[in-house]
């Protein structure tokens, strides 16, 4: 080969991206993540942390505007992926798996709020809020756990307070965020034996878009069922968008998903409220829940046989 040819060639194989066979660090401490539902709210915001931090982030989303918006930002690579459409889960398995980069790291996180009382609300809703909350995580577990195994890496999933709190009109958000704490047990004791960690994020009130984006899917049914949006529905949408910009960033959100991802010792759940009232009714709830499981039967446990039994379980956990 001519010598002067010879210092291009190498220069322009310096200049392609490079990316870690295994999903695992390279030199430079990189990994690569999958993070679903990345357009807005915590999905966002923890990719944006990551692709600061070094890492390189398939980001999940389904407008084009969005996939635009992601692949500006360095070390970002926007996959489109609606998590309830298999074949485009399919190719974003592909497109990893064609780059070589392996996956260190899965992120769940895609998800909506819908709902309404029983009586009121169509099994449809219903149905829509577990195939993306529930179908969704569960189709894209399956069809990535794969890599990440072969990383010997991370899962971890958006739950939520409403895993363990719900209310009238919430059986079906609540629900969904209920089956991912059982979800995230079952997986982990079946992650175990590949050296995968799984662990789940319970965030409280922080800044998204779930609510608004609730309210226009409600309003968008009203529209299709020839209905029109009346003065009351948009002061709706203009109260919930006040509320939603009234919390804060979920920067504490992001915090606990990067322990989860990358510290020694994960934990299996990691709770995050932006405040001390939050935690205080998630806890109480658990332990009205406690009580009300050792109220029936002739097993049950007296107080300080319970007290004996939370102190060990802190115990264990502190160990």
């Amino acid at each position: 080969m001519n010598r002067l040819f010879m210092p291009l060639v190498v220069l322009a194989v310096l200049a392609l991206p490079w990316f870690p066979s295994s999903g695992l660090a390279d030199d430079r401490g990189q990994k690569s993540v999958l993070v679903t539902g990345a357009s807005t709210g915590i999905g966002r915001h923890l990719a944006e942390a990551l692709a600061e931090a070094g890492h390189h982030v398939y980001a999940g989303a389904r407008k084009q505007e969005d996939l635009d918006a992601l692949n500006a930002i360095e070390n970002i690579t926007a996959v489109r992926l609606d998590v309830t459409k298999p074949d485009e889960i399919d190719a974003v398995v592909a497109l990893i798996e064609e780059r070589g980069t392996g996956l260190y790291a899965l992120v769940n996180n895609a998800g909506i709020g819908d709902g309404g009382p029983v009586v009121d609300t169509p099994v449809e809703v219903q149905t829509l809020v577990y195939d993306v909350n529930v179908e969704g995580v569960y189709r894209v577990t399956r069809a990535f756990a794969p890599l990440v195994m072969a990383s010997n890496g991370r899962i971890a999933t958006t739950g939520s307070i409403a895993g363990t709190l719900s209310w009238p009109g919430g059986s079906a958000y609540s629900g969904s965020k209920h089956w991912i704490e059982a979800f995230t047990d079952a997986l982990a004791g079946e992650m175990a034996p590949h050296g995968v960690s799984v662990s789940v994020i319970q965030p409280g009130n922080y800044q998204t878009r779930i609510r608004r984006n609730s309210v226009q899917r409600r309003q968008a049914r009203v529209v299709a069922e020839g209905g029109v949006i009346t003065p009351e529905m948009r002061e709706e949408y203009e109260r919930t968008e006040a509320r939603e910009l009234s919390y804060k960033l979920p920067d504490e959100v992001t915090a606990a998903f990067m322990h989860a991802l990358f510290d020694d010792e994960p934990l299996r759940r990691y709770m995050v409220v932006p405040s001390a009232d939050e935690q205080a009714m998630t806890i109480r709830t658990k332990i009205e829940q406690l009580v009300q499981l050792n109220q029936w039967g002739p097993y049950s446990y007296s107080a300080d046989e319970l007290a004996a039994m939370l102190r060990q379980a802190m115990a264990e956990g502190d160990g």
